[in-house]
């Protein structure tokens, strides 16, 4: 076969007609365990699932997983065997080639999934990008990435919709805003802010209640990155008040100080590399083709924005500055809060004089 669409994943289980081998990975871990549950559900059927679903780990020995892909279903014209987090990195040649051999030779009656809810495949490792070339030879690879900006709002806007309750464009990308971009979290955030919504209705009120913006400001924890852009707002816009509004709510919620700078200077990276390639004739969009933003374009529009009206060498001098708390948080004996403080003061100074 070879890499596979969700949509043709979609069909193929549809029509009862599961390919004897599937991989199911990539960052957004709500869809692998989504897709790996599906696949596990259409291949061992309804007649007792129970007999024809065999659930491996990722200590799984290949022999043990070929005894349970060979064995014959009960009961029922099929069966699937599932592997969870299985690291072709920790295998040797050995066993990699015996599970080479199993893949090539996987019984019709059997489905074999290795999905990946938590670990990372890493596809620049030898043996990784062997066993995922192999896998998208001998059945299908279905690599599941972050979801544009846009896929996610609407898919806010379905969620709320289903809920019994209204919710703006402008509010759910406010909820994208604060909460980042995971599936999983934003799901939760839509299910507690559909319960407060629905629970505040006034008794006997017929209409949908409104998801407000006051009710994501009080409910929908802002996440490290989602400050840190609001953070980086502020300090290129020379906002003191807000910038260091932002500062303290990310140390009242706990946050590690070196999760915060390196945060930040995610921002900042974000804003030189998308200024520096406008400056060069080319498209925001450029740096995506070695940058790490695949999924994430959304991050070089919000620098583009944020970018604009900052020269390039003050973006210069900010990096410089971030680099510098790095290291005086890293082995200075001033806290962690005077030296962000510090840093705030100086990028705020940096912005200021750009503006002169």
């Amino acid at each position: 076969m070879a890499a596979i669409t969700e949509a043709e994943l979609k069909r193929q289980l549809a029509e009862g007609s599961p390919a004897s081998l599937y991989l199911v990975a990539g960052e957004e871990k709500y869809l692998v365990k989504r897709w790996a549950q599906r696949v596990i559900k259409a291949a061992a059927g309804d007649s007792f699932p129970e007999f024809n679903r065999n659930e491996l780990g990722s200590a799984a020995a290949v022999d043990a997983i070929a005894d349970a892909a060979e064995a014959l279903p009960l009961f029922a014209p099929h069966k699937c065997v599932a592997v969870a987090d299985w690291d072709p990195e920790t295998r040797d040649q050995t066993e990699l080639q015996k599970l080479k051999e199993l893949l090539q030779n996987l019984p019709e009656t059997t489905t074999l999934l290795f999905w990946y809810p938590t670990l990372d495949l890493d596809g620049k490792k030898s043996k990784t990008k062997n066993f995922m070339k192999w896998a998208a030879q001998y059945g299908g690879s279905l690599l599941c990435q972050r979801r544009e900006v846009s896929d996610l709002r609407r898919l806010l806007l379905r969620e709320a919709e289903k809920a019994g309750c209204t919710l703006s464009r402008e509010n759910a990308s406010r909820i994208i805003d604060y909460a980042g971009q995971d599936l999983t979290q934003l799901l939760n955030e839509m299910q507690k802010l559909c319960a407060y919504a629905l629970g505040s209705r006034p008794a006997g009120e017929e209409e949908p209640p409104e998801i407000t913006a006051a009710m994501v400001e009080e409910l929908v924890p802002k996440s490290t990155e989602a400050t840190a852009f609001l953070l980086a707002n502020a300090l290129v816009a020379g906002n003191y008040e807000k910038a260091y509004g932002h500062l303290d709510a990310l140390f009242q919620q706990g946050e590690d100080p070196i999760a915060i700078l390196g945060a930040l200077s995610s921002v900042y990276v974000d804003m030189y590399r998308v200024k520096a390639a406008l400056e060069s004739g080319l498209p925001a969009t450029a740096p995506a083709e070695y940058g790490d933003y695949k999924g994430r374009e959304f991050r070089l529009r919000n620098g583009e924005r944020n970018a604009r009206g900052v020269p390039l060498p003050v973006l210069g001098e900010s990096l410089s500055l971030l680099l510098q708390a790095d290291l005086a948080l890293k082995g200075s004996k001033l806290s962690p809060r005077t030296v962000l403080d510090q840093l705030i003061a100086r990028l705020l100074l940096a912005a200021k004089e750009a503006g002169r």
